[in-house]
């Protein structure tokens, strides 16, 4: 799958979270990447402070960072279809955390 596609499935999985929730998202950017280097089997990575933990003093920080891996989910999935759902719910893992949204909550509800 190319990149740009792969970049558009990410897109398409942006726009299916509601727009209440995604006018609340607030420094934080979204990228497509090849792999995590100290991990390279992980699909996402949510980095930053999560919109919960930043107090008001909160200023001057760089974006978060959401970064879904390309080549990890690639390896992960065996057709388009697969790629398309595992990008889905991995953009919206990762976005979750962003909201302050905990692992074993993520999973609970099916996201994990």
């Amino acid at each position: 799958m190319t990149r740009r596609r792969f970049e558009e499935l990410v897109a398409d999985a942006l726009d299916t979270i509601p727009p209440e929730l995604t006018a609340a998202m607030d420094n934080v950017v979204v990228l497509v990447e090849d792999r995590n280097a100290e991990e390279p089997e992980l699909l996402g990575l949510y980095e930053g402070i999560a919109l919960t933990e930043r107090t008001s003093s909160y200023g001057g920080y760089l974006p978060d960072r959401i970064s879904i891996y390309q080549d990890a989910i690639l390896d992960v999935c065996t057709d388009a279809d697969e790629v398309v759902h595992e990008v889905a719910v991995t953009v919206v893992h990762e976005v979750a955390h962003h909201f302050g949204i905990d692992e074993d909550t993520l999973h609970d509800l099916g996201w994990g």
